[in-house]
């Protein structure tokens, strides 16, 4: 969940900086349009709880007035933010030095050339000790292109007394018709997201993940010649399991339009006792005790584990997110941008941020800071779920390939382990050949 504003001015393009300037000189005016002192680098940032704002200024301070960092706020959904910044990069505008980019889109600002080269020896910096699955999804064709803030991942939340209720053993790996199972006997639901969205593409993809799958098995190759694994016989396990949730009496109500909000708002008023979902879900709770709409007894009752397994025997592979930093490819300050990105995610910021704003950190040893600790219980867990997390389809196409999962897996009542992920693979072949439009 790359999901409170913290908006200040972006810099203008340059080609609109010379029309003012030009406009200013024939006034005589020309040097009160010079800008003057250090420069400030703009850092596109996704919406958070004012974190990111906060770290731009400590990482101001610590140039000792050699530059400065401003943020600007992206659109929340990471949809529009991948939009806005395309728009902005094909135009080649300098204005972007440094973004948040969700993992999925980084292919296809790499391909398209919208990032500046991270150096060899900074790239191996900026790994040495981040979880498996961040510094993949950092990578494009063997080369660091981003480098790695944050990673999230989803765990398997539940409550307590449900689960010992229902004989479940959560100490060990548990599979989704064990959690069905269980929850029906209990009389209570699973919270999943079922919304047509970006949610939907990422329990697909861990599910698939889960049953050994691989959505997109060839990358980097021309779009006309791709070659898919979701239709092959593990993309139809992850069809079938999907399907035993979407038709069982676990599934709760409208799971085809709940997100990750809705699904921790069931878990916390108990209509739900079993959750996929990231770890904003514990803070959340602890300040739905705050605030009197949640007991302590409640809060007390949550439990954690990792991601469910399709089959016993098989390791599941949650689910990862999080946020990656660009270097703006047009960038007038690379070297800046990339000394300030080198800031941005040290272990101390990395463990701030994920104290604050719930954000979990890249490093491993962020896991083991004692503030951390304190403030998740579950940290341990949740860097146990990034080591074995897979990130969705490493491919520039992947906006053609999550918005044609969420077209043919939506609604999930209505997905069929024979034909779902046939039908998706031909769309997704269709629409990359150019024969067919989303």
């Amino acid at each position: 969940m790359a999901s409170q504003s913290r908006s200040v001015r972006a810099r203008r393009p340059r080609a609109w900086a010379g029309l003012v300037a030009a406009a200013l000189l024939a006034t005589g005016l020309a040097a009160c349009g010079t800008e003057s002192g250090p420069p400030t680098l703009s850092w596109y940032i996704n919406p958070d709880s004012g974190g990111q704002a906060e770290i731009a200024g400590r990482c101001t301070a610590a140039t000792q007035g050699r530059y400065r960092i401003e943020t600007t706020l992206l659109p929340r959904e990471a949809s529009a933010q991948r939009e806005q910044l395309v728009r902005r990069l094909a135009a080649n505008d300098s204005s972007i030095d440094l973004m948040s980019l969700d993992p999925p889109f980084i292919p296809e600002f790499a391909e398209a050339g919208f990032l500046a080269e991270i150096p060899e020896d900074v790239a191996t910096e900026v790994t040495d000790g981040v979880v498996e699955s961040a510094v993949q999804g950092s990578t494009w064709e063997g080369r660091v292109v981003t480098v790695p803030f944050w990673a999230n991942t989803q765990l398997l939340w539940y409550r307590k007394s449900v689960a010992q209720a229902a004989g479940l053993d959560l100490s060990g790996p548990v599979t989704w018709d064990q959690l069905i199972e269980a929850a029906t006997a209990q009389n209570t639901t699973i919270a999943a997201q079922g919304i047509r969205a970006e949610a939907l593409t990422v329990l697909v993809n861990a599910v698939v993940a889960s049953a050994g799958g691989t959505i997109v098995l060839t990358p980097d190759a021309p779009p006309d010649e791709v070659e898919l694994g979701i239709d092959d016989a593990r993309g139809r396990r992850a069809a079938e399991v999907i399907q035993n949730i979407a038709n069982s009496a676990a599934a709760g109500p409208a799971l085809n339009t709940r997100n990750e909000d809705a699904s921790a708002t069931l878990f916390e008023q108990g209509a739900a006792a079993f959750m996929v979902n990231w770890p904003f879900v514990f803070p959340r709770g602890q300040g739905a005790v705050e605030d009197g709409t949640l007991t302590q007894s409640a809060l007390d009752d949550y439990g954690w584990a990792l991601y469910p397994a399709v089959d016993a025997g098989t390791p599941s592979a949650p689910p990862y997110g999080g946020i990656n930093l660009g270097i703006g490819a047009f960038s007038e300050h690379p070297d800046l941008a990339l000394e300030a990105a080198q800031c941005i995610v040290s272990a101390e910021n990395q463990a701030y941020y994920f104290v604050t704003n719930g954000n979990p950190a890249a490093l491993e040893s962020v896991y083991d800071d004692q503030e951390v600790v304190q403030a998740f219980p579950m940290a341990s867990t949740i860097r146990e779920s990034l080591r074995r997390a897979a990130p969705r389809p490493q491919t520039p196409y992947y906006n053609e390939v999550s918005s044609t999962i969420q077209r043919t897996w939506h609604p999930l009542g209505s997905v069929n382990p024979a034909t779902t992920p046939a039908r998706t693979a031909d769309i997704i072949r269709a629409v990359l050949r150019k024969e067919d439009l989303l």
